[in-house]
């Protein structure tokens, strides 16, 4: 017989379980030590940025073309959340899953507000920390310079995007974020977890949505690059891209990923709750 846990001839949770999961994991998160939080939030921002460094080699490589700069860019991007979900960090976008926790009446709006201020603030600064230590290291100058030009580039383009382009490229960065933290959690293993988020964040990067972590790193370490070359610095330009990337972050996370499964997911209240291991979310259905 097979085991109780196994779903569609795979070990992994049931998707009721993952609700539950995540449920407990946003509650567990809201009543952190501030200390705790900020730490684990510089972590993140560090952890992110470093998937980012990886993806910018793959990008500067000219050698390759379009679709496989981007695709591969992508699947080695996936180091940063891996690292959030393996080594341990509170990072803001996977964050915004706190809303199923508050839909679920576990959590006020205040402690939902002041985790994700605390976590993004310190996101901020673990990713521009990273940022001017990578500076400091000379990466930049790597397969002649391309590498820097890269990062320039790139800061350039995301600081001159619309706000209505850059807030909706957010909310689609961040559904498949979070979609990849929802299926990660189904995982029972180290490798589980790798091999669920790699398609949803290579999906994410290779068409070019903005992850307002991922651009803390990037976008600082080109200001740096660019003033360090000569160029003038455009630093409301930081300020004009991360608001409405993070507006974007927060929709695409919390309401259509989080508050989708939460209605999904709901439980009437005249309904047990279902044992952990079964094979549906949903209620027995009547013979």
């Amino acid at each position: 017989m097979a085991d109780s846990n196994t779903v569609w001839g795979f070990d992994a949770f049931a998707p009721r379980e993952i609700h539950d999961k995540v449920c407990n994991l946003g509650v567990t998160k809201a009543h952190l030590p501030v200390r705790s939080i900020l730490m684990l939030g510089m972590l993140a921002g560090a952890f992110i940025g470093l998937g980012a460094l990886f993806y910018v080699i793959v990008l500067s490589d000219a050698s390759m073309g379009f679709a496989a700069k981007r695709v591969l860019g992508g699947v080695v991007f996936s180091l940063g959340l891996f690292l959030v979900l393996v080594a341990g960090a509170e990072l803001f976008t996977g964050n915004n899953l706190l809303a199923m926790a508050w839909a679920e009446n576990c959590l006020t709006t205040r402690d939902v507000l002041v985790n994700w201020v605390i976590v993004c603030t310190a996101n901020f600064v673990g990713a521009v920390f990273l940022a001017w230590l990578v500076y400091m290291s000379g990466h930049a100058a790597l397969n002649n310079g391309a590498i820097g030009q890269t990062y320039m580039q790139l800061a350039a383009a995301k600081m001159s995007l619309p706000p209505v382009r850059a807030f909706f490229s957010g909310v689609m960065c961040n559904v498949l974020v979070c979609t990849a933290v929802w299926v990660a959690l189904a995982g029972r293993s180290v490798t589980d977890k790798l091999l669920a988020i790699v398609l949803p964040i290579a999906a994410f990067v290779a068409a070019g949505f903005e992850h307002s972590v991922a651009n803390m790193f990037i976008i600082p370490l080109g200001m740096m690059l660019q003033a360090d070359a000569g160029q003038a610095v455009d630093y409301f330009g930081l300020v004009r891209n991360l608001a409405p990337v993070i507006a974007g972050n927060i929709v695409g996370g919390s309401v259509l990923v989080a508050l989708v499964y939460h209605v999904i997911y709901v439980r009437p209240r005249n309904v047990v709750p279902a044992k952990a291991g079964t094979q549906s979310g949903f209620p027995p259905t009547r013979e």
